[in-house]
């Protein structure tokens, strides 16, 4: 498989564990260490936290954030991976795809891609 052009939003599908899952925009963000993921969302689809935490700095200053793990597809592609749990309920995605999702793909971005 050769690399896969994402643009800077991206549908991808969420699950987790228990087999619920959800189709969902998400911001690609290549600035971001780790992937988040709205608290909401991850209660909805019944993720379970890993008893995990992670010190995230964001805009809005350093947090300590609790970890899930949730796989996603993506462009044909399946990850499992850890997410932080955030409040992204004023945001307009509620999933932050970040470097720690990015590094498991051969993946570009171009922002022209719709």
């Amino acid at each position: 498989m050769g690399e896969i052009i994402l643009g800077l939003t991206e549908e991808v599908i969420i699950s987790g564990r228990n087999g619920k899952e959800k189709k969902v925009k998400a911001r690609i963000d290549t600035g971001a260490t780790a992937s988040s993921i709205d608290s909401n969302l991850a209660q909805e689809l019944e993720l379970n936290s890993m008893e995990k935490f992670k010190v995230v700095r964001s805009a809005s200053g350093t947090k300590k954030r609790q970890v899930v793990m949730a796989t996603i597809k993506m462009d044909g592609l399946t990850i499992e991976e850890e997410f932080t749990l955030a409040d992204r309920n004023h945001m307009t995605y509620p999933l932050l795809i970040g470097q720690n999702i990015l590094r498991k793909g051969d993946f570009l971005i171009n922002p022209k891609k719709k």
